[in-house]
């Protein structure tokens, strides 16, 4: 049992050091061609079911650890789909330009204070 668990966890943190190129990719393509939601959409419900399996199961409860960050890579990339489809369809950005700015401008002005 400790082989299989081992050569599972092995297969997970190959996964996990292939999705950081492909969230690169997308990030600086700007664009979704190249892309199917549909192979992310099944991959993220693939390592739910196997959190899903590791909880059911008492065997192997550190496989929770590398299929969690496995999702949360996908769930990132399935984020940055969603901000390349509205740079491609034309739309705005979700928040505004006047309020990046407002936020930076503010902790830039009150960062690092001694309020005592």
């Amino acid at each position: 049992m400790f082989w299989d668990s081992a050569l599972e966890s092995i297969m997970l943190i190959c996964f996990a050091a292939a999705w950081p190129a492909s969230i690169y990719k997308s990030w600086t393509s700007r664009t979704r061609k190249g892309k199917s939601l549909f192979f992310l959409a099944i991959v993220f419900v693939g390592y739910v079911a196997g959190i899903t399996r590791v909880m059911l199961r008492n065997d192997g409860s550190f496989l929770i650890f590398p299929y969690t960050f496995n999702a949360l890579l996908v769930n990132c990339d399935l984020m940055i789909y969603y901000r390349n489809y509205r740079i491609d369809e034309g739309k705005p950005p979700l928040i505004p330009q006047g309020t990046k700015d407002f936020a930076k401008d503010y902790f830039r002005n009150h960062r690092w204070r001694n309020r005592m």
